[in-house]
């Protein structure tokens, strides 16, 4: 098995795409600003518990209590989604360029953190087998 097939990497992978995907489309929806009728899109969020168990195979969440929540069902990774509520112009246009631009200032900090994981990881596999943490 190569390193790069680790679960934890292929998740990491996963997620960095994801991100670079969403940041293409936030940007088209503030490139489309005024376009009039443009509608915003985003991505669905990425089911992590689904890449757990996929990666895993038997890893399952139990509920030890009545109180506890069920996991959410998924809605399936990289599937496109446009917002219920809109604020529409008079030109059919609904992007809002500060909700827009908040999304893609977290989009980025998360992308950091799958970055910084996927770095780390890498880093504590090479001090694993000896070739330094650098």
């Amino acid at each position: 098995m190569a390193i790069s097939d680790l679960p934890i990497f292929s998740m990491l992978r996963t997620r960095m795409n994801w991100h670079q995907e969403r940041q293409r489309l936030l940007a088209e929806n503030v490139a489309n600003a005024d376009t009039p009728a443009y509608r915003p899109r985003d991505l669905a969020p990425l089911d992590f518990g689904k890449q757990v168990q996929q990666a895993s195979g038997q890893l399952q969440l139990a509920l030890t209590s009545p109180a506890h929540l069920a996991s959410p069902s998924a809605s399936g990774a990289f599937a496109t989604e446009r917002p219920a509520k809109y604020d529409v112009r008079p030109a059919g246009n609904a992007v809002n360029l500060e909700d827009e631009m908040m999304k893609v200032a977290a989009n980025q900090m998360d992308h950091q953190a799958a970055i910084s994981l996927y770095s780390r990881s890498m880093g504590l596999l090479k001090t694993a087998i000896g070739k330094g943490g650098g």
